[in-house]
């Protein structure tokens, strides 16, 4: 069983995390928090079919075998309830590769593509990359939460709308979106024939009791018009297997995507990869319940020792909520008055922390950091003690 407490050295391993150190924050003296990958041994399920495979010692060309889509239905069936087809699945490399391929497939240049920042940098991307044009629907910050805008969400609407990207759970803001909320933007969806593709790349992720609801699984309506974007990789820290899978119950959508996607060359798939991901959802859930409970533990932790900084007047200077998903805390900066420019100084020169800078996320995050949390908790405790010593600096 995975101890997530070991302190394991990820240095020299090709990790991205730690290993490019210098060319993300320009020095190796930063303890990096930032991109979404965990600091834990994946369950020992996986790593014993890895082993297995590769004892095998033959790594020739692979197919989604019909054991391999039914533990993707059957987790998806025992974590949300959700009933899907084991046909219904599309096998991509990467939900970001999948959405590059579900904008060329389903809008024409020109097309109004919607997203809802602060969100995932590379939402932005597969928009742009594909001559697009982005609208955005920013959410609604009511204090620390966030909300969906549905008022200036309907007023956006127009002919050339015909998708719109849903980051649900919510990265970076931590939301679970309720069942109202989701039925809500059905509605503005169905009324416009909008398609929805919702990365749920994180609903694994979720602490009670928030309990996250697979867009598709609303209605007849929104099974008809979305595309679901999943994976292994946030859940069991497969990221680097390059493996996920994207759920489209309606036939015809799951058709035009496939031919795109063969246009595109993008059908291979990794032996290693899918034997893991098949491993991890027929035998990791125990590991997966043990894990939240400790990510849940280092969020709270770092969130009530950061809400101990005060000005003179009592105010907090450095504000958060806790997440209701994802191991990333959403922590906003703008009280201590400084610029974009100022606070990724402050946080990699003198609290020697390799955070993501809030702004990649949009103009809502200029003042903000993401910290990534799955992590020893070892590691948390450095990155405070590192803040502490920095906001002393301040005289904070």
């Amino acid at each position: 069983m995975t101890s997530f407490n070991t302190l394991i050295d990820r240095n020299n391993t090709s990790s991205s995390k730690w290993d490019a150190r210098s060319a993300i924050f320009g020095t190796e003296d930063v303890l990096p928090m930032w991109v979404a990958d965990m600091d834990f041994r994946a369950p020992d399920a996986v790593i014993q079919a890895l082993h297995k495979k590769v004892e095998h010692g033959i790594f020739g060309y692979t197919y989604m075998t019909d054991s391999y889509k039914q533990a993707v239905a059957d987790w998806m069936q025992r974590r949300f309830g959700w009933t899907i087809q084991p046909d219904s699945i599309v096998h991509s490399p990467g939900v970001v590769p999948a959405l590059h391929q579900i904008v060329q497939a389903f809008t024409e240049p020109g097309d109004q593509v919607i997203i809802q920042p602060p969100v995932y940098p590379p939402f932005y991307r597969v928009v742009a990359n594909q001559g697009r044009e982005l609208v955005l629907n920013p959410l609604r910050r009511d204090g620390d939460s966030y909300s969906i805008d549905f008022d200036h969400l309907e007023s956006l609407m127009n002919d050339k709308v015909k998708l719109l990207i849903l980051c649900s759970p919510h990265n970076p803001v931590g939301r679970v979106w309720s069942r109202e909320e989701l039925e809500q933007l059905e509605t503005i969806a169905e009324k416009h024939n909008i398609l929805i593709v919702s990365d749920e790349i994180h609903a694994d992720i979720v602490f009670q009791p928030n309990r996250h609801i697979p867009y598709a699984s609303l209605s007849e309506s929104a099974s008809s018009r979305s595309i679901i974007c999943t994976a292994p990789s946030k859940t069991f820290n497969l990221a680097g297997l390059n493996t996920s899978n994207v759920i489209i119950p309606n036939p015809n959508l799951r058709s035009k995507l496939a031919t795109t996607m063969r246009k595109n060359e993008m059908t291979g798939m990794g032996i290693l990869g899918t034997a893991a991901a098949e491993a991890a959802y027929n035998h990791g859930e125990e590991w997966l319940d043990q894990c939240l409970a400790y990510i849940r533990s280092n969020l709270e932790y770092v969130h009530r020792h950061t809400s101990g900084y005060k000005d003179s007047n009592g105010s907090p200077l450095i504000k958060s909520s806790l997440p209701e998903a994802t191991y990333l805390l959403w922590l906003d900066f703008g009280a201590l008055g400084m610029d974009s420019k100022e606070l990724n100084a402050f946080i990699v020169e003198k609290a020697r922390l390799g955070l993501n800078d809030g702004s990649a996320f949009g103009k809502e995050g200029a003042s903000f950091m993401r910290m990534n949390l799955a992590c020893p908790r070892s590691t948390a405790e450095e990155a405070m003690a590192r803040l502490d010593l920095a906001m002393q600096q301040l005289g904070k």
